[in-house]
């Protein structure tokens, strides 16, 4: 979708406010992949971050009025959003709880020999990429759920040190220094365990039927495989200015964009057409 202007924005929002279909769905769009993306980093699979996106977006929608434009409406998107994620409890991870040391251990001790060839005839490269993506997302999991979203705030949308501290309720200090620890305790994991962006033994390629067998990877459903992938300079108009806290970013190079599955783009289409707008106009 072509880069709309901030003052091209508000107009489309006004317009959205006073009952506009066509411009809500334009005004949805434009941050429809920042909510996909930082949900599938808080919550650690597609299935979960859908369906967040879809409980975000109803929020966004109901509540667009009060948007007074006294902050970009990107910040104002993320508030909406990490509020949400934070006590976001329908997730598989908030039953199952993961930490490092379990992560770790799994990666040392799971019995990855013997295991029969699961890959049902899928290129073994292809589930190969699909375990890596798949595996450090889950990794973040391992962060507890302020940590997570400092992080991905700071590593992935790299969101001035200001707005993010706001968002979280600390001071631009605090939250550098959170971040500079965070960043350095997931680079700390992948060099001591990883292969592909740390010293590591652990490889891909020797785990994918472990991951199979395991249910980390289904051949018949390839979420990031199948997802496409959203260039870094496409995010920018979602992004404040960067701040490079240290010099750890070559070593999170996992933090990709991606488009949201087109289902989720089908939920907007479709809620647009069936509800009334009096949930935007008299909200």
């Amino acid at each position: 979708m072509e880069q709309k202007t901030t003052e091209e924005l508000y107009l489309l929002i006004d317009e959205a406010v006073a009952g506009d279909k066509e411009a809500l769905e334009t005004v949805i769009v434009s941050v429809r992949d920042l909510i996909f993306n930082l949900s599938l980093r808080m919550l650690g699979t597609f299935a979960d971050a859908e369906d967040a996106t879809q409980d975000i977006i109803l929020k966004i929608i109901t509540h667009l009025s009060s948007f007074q434009k006294k902050s970009s409406f990107s910040t104002w998107v993320f508030r909406i959003a990490v509020n949400h994620l934070k006590d976001y409890k329908k997730h598989m991870f908030a039953n199952y709880p993961l930490s490092f040391s379990y992560y770790g251990d799994d990666i040392e001790h799971g019995k990855v020999q013997d295991i029969p060839d699961l890959s049902q005839n899928v290129e073994r490269a292809v589930l190969e990429e699909e375990l890596k993506m798949a595996c450090t997302n889950v990794m973040l999991q391992c962060l507890d759920t302020e940590s997570r979203c400092i992080f991905v705030l700071g590593t992935m949308f790299r969101v001035d040190s200001r707005i993010a501290g706001d968002l979280l309720n600390m001071t631009p200090e605090a939250y550098r220094q959170r971040l500079s620890r965070v960043r350095r305790k997931v680079a700390d994991f992948l060099e001591q365990y990883c292969g592909e962006y740390g010293k590591g033994a652990c490889r891909c390629k020797n785990r994918v039927d472990y991951a199979i067998q395991n249910h980390r990877i289904d051949p018949a459903k390839l979420d990031y495989a199948k997802a496409t992938e959203i260039p870094l300079e496409k995010m920018q108009d979602v992004k404040d200015a960067m701040e490079e806290i240290d010099d750890l970013a070559g070593r999170f190079s996992f933090c990709k964009f991606y488009e949201p599955p087109e289902k989720s783009k089908e939920f907007i289409r479709e809620f647009l057409n069936s509800v009334s707008l009096s949930v935007v106009t008299d909200s």
